[in-house]
């Protein structure tokens, strides 16, 4: 039951992600903006690997960043 469970909670994250990357193409932000969040993607993906439980709750917070329009700084 609890591989059910872990299946479904990575496909739950697959599909978080992906959303979650077309959110960030569409954004109107700058490159560095943009290059900032889509590294943090790729920390939340390699994570996903290792630890999905808190996987899912970085992409979770970070989603939520960007639905309430808190980005990193542009460096």
């Amino acid at each position: 039951m609890e591989r059910d469970s872990q299946l479904k909670l990575y496909g739950l994250v697959a599909e978080q992600l992906k959303e979650a990357h077309a959110k960030v193409r569409g954004l109107q932000v700058t490159e560095g903006v943009r290059m900032a969040l889509s590294r943090k993607l790729l920390v939340i993906t390699a994570a996903a690997k290792h630890d999905l439980p808190d996987a899912a709750r970085r992409l979770d917070r970070l989603m939520k960043d960007l639905d309430e329009g808190r980005f990193p700084e542009d460096h």
